[in-house]
């Protein structure tokens, strides 16, 4: 099956993904000129557009995150027993459906709540609540480890939610497309979203890259374990990508996410020195063994080290990529609702024939 390959589905202005050239740009802005330069905040009022302007967000986004706070309440042990992408779909969908700026703003703000609260609520602590004074990165993370993030913290986390805000017609934003386009509402596109995005094959990859590291253990080892690795015709985690044939422009972007945190913003030297090693071996190891393929570093591998620098874990990892998709996400459903119509593609009959 084609997988839709050079199908063009959608017209959109929010963003265009360059694989030949390694360009990504976002409402008319490169992910150069955006992450490290604007909030997350003004990336979602760029996004929204009519949806969510950019005047007043912030204040906006931040009573939004005070009104979510208000689900945190129905975690019980059933959605504890969940992983956190299930628990915070589950969350989610308690939100009120509707096409209105209203709905839309609750569903932005709510995925940088109701993380946090799993976390810690799944390691027997309190949820903290939110703060609506401080900005959407530095208040996510005050929720999950309950005191004021360093500023090089807060900037990691929001260049991260920047760089991963929209991607073209990604899987988990075209079904919130398909979903919008039948009128069910934002918070129904946003769960379609979810949904896709549990999947491995498109929002489960960063994990794994620190398993490789753990694994690994020390620069010294990279050669061979990646040799081994490739010997048995396994994956390296953290390399290749489908539409990126040049690097993974968002690998540079938080790679200087990386260098800007620093130790006072909780990375680990040892750590950045190991991931280091392991991208250079891996990358000339690839070009060595699989010269015919493009195999660069993707977003997943510099996410893995940014997240866990940020004391977020593992199985988090992929519910903090959706607070920061979420913007992408709703604004393709408004998109969708204002200027396309009912998707409905067709199909091949393969089958039999009958008598």
């Amino acid at each position: 099956m084609s997988g839709l390959d050079d199908v063009i589905a959608a017209e959109t202005t929010l963003s265009e993904v360059d694989g030949l050239n390694g360009r990504l740009v976002i409402c008319g802005y490169t992910l150069e000129e955006l992450a490290g330069h604007k909030s997350w905040e003004d990336v979602l009022g760029l996004l929204g557009g009519d949806l969510l302007p950019a005047v007043t967000l912030k204040s906006k986004l931040g009573m939004a995150r005070l009104r979510a706070f208000a689900v945190v309440a129905w975690i019980d042990d059933g959605i504890l027993a969940l992983s956190i992408t299930e628990g915070l779909r589950a969350l989610m969908a308690r939100l009120p459906d509707g096409e209105d700026a209203a709905t839309a703003l609750l569903l932005a703000a709510a995925p940088a709540v109701f993380v946090p609260a799993l976390v810690r609520r799944k390691a027997g602590k309190a949820a903290i609540a939110p703060n609506p004074e401080f900005g959407h990165a530095a208040d996510m993370l005050a929720m999950l480890t309950g005191t004021v993030p360093s500023d090089e913290a807060a900037a990691a986390l929001n260049a991260y939610l920047v760089t991963v805000s929209d991607h073209g017609l990604n899987a988990s934003t075209f079904a919130a497309r398909v979903v919008a386009s039948t009128r069910a509402g934002y918070t129904s596109a946003v769960l379609a979203a979810l949904g896709a995005l549990k999947g491995p094959l498109h929002g489960g990859a960063p994990g794994p890259v620190l398993d490789m590291l753990d694994a690994v253990g020390r620069p010294g080892n990279a050669e061979a374990w990646l040799s081994a690795e490739l010997a048995r015709g396994e994956r390296l985690m953290g390399f290749g990508h489908r539409i990126y044939r040049v690097r993974d422009p968002r690998a540079d972007a938080l790679k200087a996410a990386l260098a800007r945190l620093g130790a006072a913003g909780g990375m680990d030297a040892e750590r950045l020195a190991l991931a280091e090693a392991v991208e250079r071996e891996a990358l000339k190891l690839l070009k060595a063994k699989k010269p015919d393929r493009a195999l660069e570093t993707n977003v997943e591998f510099f996410t893995a080290l940014v997240l866990e620098a940020l004391g977020f874990p593992r199985e988090a990892f992929t519910g903090v990529f959706a607070a920061g998709r979420v913007g992408g996400w709703l604004a393709h459903a408004h998109e969708q609702v204002e200027k396309g119509r009912l998707i409905r593609p067709q199909s091949r009959y393969v089958g039999s024939k009958a008598a």
